[in-house]
């Protein structure tokens, strides 16, 4: 059986370590180049990785570049991941293996297609979240399921704390799919369009915090865009307020904190940075 991995994020960076962990190693390994998406969040590299199991790492622009595909079909490959990847591979790229082309999705799919999963759990006020190992087709998070693992969420559930749980998800489904693979038992089981909601893509600018919300979606936002993503932020007079991390001000702000004012109450933010109004 050969695999092939395609990613340029921790997440992925977490499988492809799960797979040598298990004795394993694949058969070819792509990215983007290095100079791509360097501020794209949870952005890794994989060379050492290339390295490692003595294999060229294929770089591209786009997955769906005439010489990508071609990489991909000269490795004469049964099976691809392509993991915490942006760009929507296209039919070239999902008929270029064997068997097909394998991904995996930071929700309980058919719930959350799209994009920002994990802000939007957080925003969302959802007790769990999950990933998802699916077969990739022409639509986007729309294939057939092979399995997912589900994530509690706890109340003060953080962008940092539920990335941490969605990597450690990632890589127990790749030891699932890496079994199921090498035993050739994968079945497939088709997604509840009925069912199934689309969330939208986010944005730095997304992270504004403005003086109409409610305490609580503020809290959620600071939650929500806590790193890896770029932070939750209030416009003051000649000022921008960074929030990574507060609570709602039931009394006086703790020493230190900073007072931030919503349509029902003050929030305290904990740990802020003050920035320059551009």
């Amino acid at each position: 059986m050969r695999i092939g991995f395609i990613t340029c994020v921790q997440l992925g960076r977490a499988c492809i370590e799960r797979v040598h962990d298990l004795g394993g190693n694949f058969d070819y390994l792509g990215t983007l180049h290095d100079d791509q998406a360097i501020n794209k969040s949870g952005r890794v590299w994989i060379n050492d990785l290339a390295q490692r199991d003595g294999i060229t790492l294929h770089r591209f622009r786009n997955i769906n570049d005439a010489d990508a595909v071609a990489g991909i079909r000269a490795a004469n490959l049964d099976w691809l991941f392509i993991v915490g990847w942006s760009q929507i591979a296209k039919a070239e790229v999902l008929q270029a293996p064997r068997l097909g082309v394998l991904g995996m999705h930071p929700t309980l799919l058919p719930i959350g297609r799209g994009r920002a999963s994990i802000p939007w759990a957080i925003l969302k006020g959802l007790s769990e979240t999950g990933v998802t190992l699916f077969k990739l087709d022409e639509g986007v998070d729309t294939g057939p399921i092979l399995h997912q693992v589900r994530i509690p969420l706890e109340e003060d559930e953080t962008a940092s704390s539920l990335y941490t749980k969605v990597q450690s998800a990632h890589a127990t489904l790749m030891e699932e799919a890496w079994r199921r693979l090498q035993q050739g038992v994968v079945e497939l089981t088709p997604q509840d369009d009925a069912v199934a909601t689309e969330w939208p893509g986010r944005t730095p600018a997304d992270g504004q915090l403005t003086p109409e919300l409610t305490c609580t979606q503020a809290e959620r936002l600071v939650r929500a865009t806590t790193p890896p993503y770029p932070g939750a932020f209030l416009v003051e007079a000649d000022r921008v307020v960074r929030v990574w991390s507060g609570h709602v001000n039931d009394n006086a702000c703790d020493q230190g904190g900073h007072i931030l004012r919503f349509v029902d109450g003050e929030y305290c933010a904990h740990d802020y940075s003050f920035e320059a109004r551009s």
